[in-house]
């Protein structure tokens, strides 16, 4: 995007009001400006009830602050992140205080924890504690009104986090908590300053609310706002010079906020720190001493991430059970792994989402070797997600990312680190290990997720369309490289693709969905060869018409009829598959064997490797892609909207039943 944005001129319907907006704000500014006794200041702020003054607002202030933080976080967290009824009136009651008049707040507060209030005769009966007129109601009034700046803050900011990287955390092994305290509160940490800054700014300030519950007692409650309003009746020079002070810590929390307001660390790194070119993996001689004996990652004796040798061997067979939205029964042996193809909608990732126990539109019941894990969440699971994007955790190098499931899994640092040197070294991308997610390139970053994930050892492995970003020479190397691994995992890997090569070349069955159910389960070659579903066969490069068996032939649903060299009985639904390079194009109506012939116009041209796919409307029949060669095209004298004749032979036709 071009760095020179266009100059608009406004017009002055609109510029004069904002100029006089402008004003309005800046005018009380410079009065107090204009006003302050410049030759008095020091003596000003430095007299005994300024500087008692100071000190209680900046106890009281930081202790608002820290109240903030406990009671703060984790309501922004809940508001952000857990849907609940009555969602709407607590953001409400958040929202309260900051539209409340401070005067009103403060008869609530008494109301609330006055020694007549509602808990205040507890709270003073039980624990001796009195609010009212004291240093900690000065500090609730403070809290009371400065906590939703925090809230709002932060949870503006959680909104804009990805969910993928709690969860991806969460697939690791690591307990919610743990998620929240080393993935979410870093990701969000410009909001959480943000907040917090506004927060404190807001409590040193806090009048009204103080004044009418804790009172204006000297060295007790007596804040810096307060000693202002009791200097103006007697000392208005001395008053100027304070709100001087106040004006300017005001104005600078706010320009050390600035461009603070949203976004994560890592979405400034990214703008500033360019990502590496791809390189060729490093071709490794030997594996290191890590890998090459039975307990090295991949080996089927290696040690669980908790460092103990698994019960079963390292062999986790899959039984899984999904109702909901899904609907279908999955069995697998150690060392599958199965691709999941289907349209939009079909409920791929909501399939796996069941699978780790992450949605509600379906439930697993799930089994992995001899462990039920069903009633398990997502950390126990030992089920890893890959998702599309990887979700690198993008304030964690590397190594720390790889290393991150084997520590929440309580794996000592230095071995932890050690094993994920060894994966990353594996990979191909050990020498990257200290690079943040920003300084990778696509297929870096995927190779780095795929060691993460593998490094954990998990029992069941879930690859959410994990090459899809990529280039395609970066597709094709990241595919051999996990292609490699897989071989030797020991459990099951389900990988969503819409990617045919990746289908065939990856998995050892083909899983097809349809509305959440099984269309089809079998070995590539067999859907390849037979797919049941017009959308598969067309991922797979083939023409796929739908129709009935009616006198022979095939009566298609959009239109046209087949003839067919195999007989079906009437009334069988089937689907009739054509290979694109069985569909001959000619200029003139073909004579000779061909007994489907049809009259068409070029509707579009594309290139395929070598060769070129011809896409022919027809009035006729559905819409036929035929594939021919550069010459045959030149010959032909094909270009979008000539008009051509298509033929195929009864006996290139393929019938699949429905």
């Amino acid at each position: 995007m071009s760095r020179f944005r266009t100059r608009t001129r406004p017009p002055a319907a609109l510029a004069l009001p904002a100029l006089l907006a402008v004003a309005f704000l800046l005018l009380p500014l410079i009065g107090i400006l204009t006003r302050t006794q410049w030759s008095e200041l020091g003596e000003h702020l430095t007299s005994p009830g300024v500087v008692e003054a100071l000190r209680l607002s900046a106890v009281v202030s930081l202790w608002a602050l820290g109240l903030s933080l406990v009671l703060g976080v984790p309501l922004a967290w809940l508001l952000a992140r857990v849907p609940f009824k009555g969602k709407a009136l607590v953001r409400s009651l958040v929202l309260l205080p900051m539209v409340l008049p401070p005067t009103v707040g403060g008869v609530a507060l008494l109301l609330g924890f006055g020694r007549r209030g509602l808990l205040g005769p507890w709270l003073e009966g039980t624990f001796g504690i009195t609010l009212p007129f004291h240093t900690s109601g000065a500090v609730v009034a403070a809290t009371f009104v400065a906590m939703p700046f925090l809230v709002i803050s932060l949870e503006g900011a959680l909104g804009g986090l990805k969910q993928s990287y709690e969860e991806t955390a969460a697939s690791l092994g690591a307990s919610p908590v743990r998620v929240f305290f080393t993935v979410t509160l870093p990701m969000v940490a410009p909001g959480l300053i943000a907040g917090a800054a506004l927060t404190w700014a807001r409590a040193l300030g806090e009048f009204g609310a103080t004044i009418t519950f804790a009172g204006n007692l000297p060295g007790t409650t007596q804040t810096l706002p307060l000693q202002v309003y009791l200097l103006l009746q007697d000392q208005p020079e001395a008053a100027t010079s304070v709100s001087l002070l106040l004006l300017a810590i005001a104005m600078g929390v706010l320009i050390a906020l600035r461009g603070r307001w949203t976004g994560t660390p890592a979405d400034r790194k990214a703008a500033e720190l360019p990502p590496m070119a791809e390189e060729p993996a490093p071709t490794a001689t030997a594996e290191p001493a890590e890998l090459a004996g039975p307990a090295g990652p991949a080996g089927p004796m290696a040690p669980d991430a908790s460092g103990a040798a698994p019960r079963d061997g390292g062999r986790w067979p899959l039984h899984a059970v999904v109702t909901g939205f899904n609907r279908l029964t999955l069995d697998a042996e150690p060392g599958t792994t199965i691709a999941v193809v289907g349209e939009n909608g079909a409920g791929k990732t909501t399939l796996l989402r069941a699978l780790l126990g992450l949605t509600p539109r379906a439930h697993a019941e799930l089994r992995l070797g001899d462990t039920d894990v069903t009633a398990l969440p997502p950390h126990k699971r030992q089920v890893a997600w890959v998702p599309q994007d990887g979700a690198l955790f993008p304030h964690l190098s590397a190594l720390a990312n790889t290393a991150y499931g084997l520590r929440a899994r309580r794996v000592p640092r230095a071995e932890a680190r050690a094993r994920a040197q060894a994966w990353l070294d594996r990979l191909g991308v050990g020498h990257l290990a200290h690079r943040k997610p920003a300084q990778l390139s696509g297929g870096q970053a995927q190779r780095v997720a795929l060691a993460r994930a593998l490094a954990a050892r998990p029992r069941l492995l879930l690859l959410d369309e994990p090459l899809a970003a990529l280039d395609q020479t970066t597709r094709a190397r990241v595919r051999h490289t996990l292609r490699t691994h897989l071989a030797e995992f020991g459990g099951v890997c389900l990988i969503v693709t819409h990617d045919p090569v990746e289908a065939v070349s990856l998995a050892d069955r083909v899983l097809v969905l349809a509305d959440g159910r099984t269309l089809q389960d079998a070995p590539p070659v067999e859907v390849t060869r037979h797919p049941r579903s017009p959308w598969v066969a067309r991922m797979l490069g083939r023409n796929a018409w739908q129709g009935t068996a009616s006198g022979g032939g095939l009566a298609l649903a959009a239109g046209g009829r087949l003839v067919l060299a195999e007989e079906l009985p009437d009334g069988v639904p089937a689907l009739a598959i054509i290979a694109p390079e069985a569909v001959s194009v000619h200029r003139e109506r073909p004579t000779g064997s061909p007994r489907n012939v049809w009259r068409g116009t070029v509707r579009e041209i594309t290139a395929l490797g070598s060769r070129l796919r011809v896409l022919i409307g027809s009035a006729e029949a559905p819409d036929l892609v035929a594939e021919i060669t550069p010459d045959a095209a030149v010959e032909l004298g094909l270009a979008d909207g000539v008009r051509v004749w298509t033929s195929v032979k009864a006996t290139e036709i393929t019938l699949v039943r429905l």
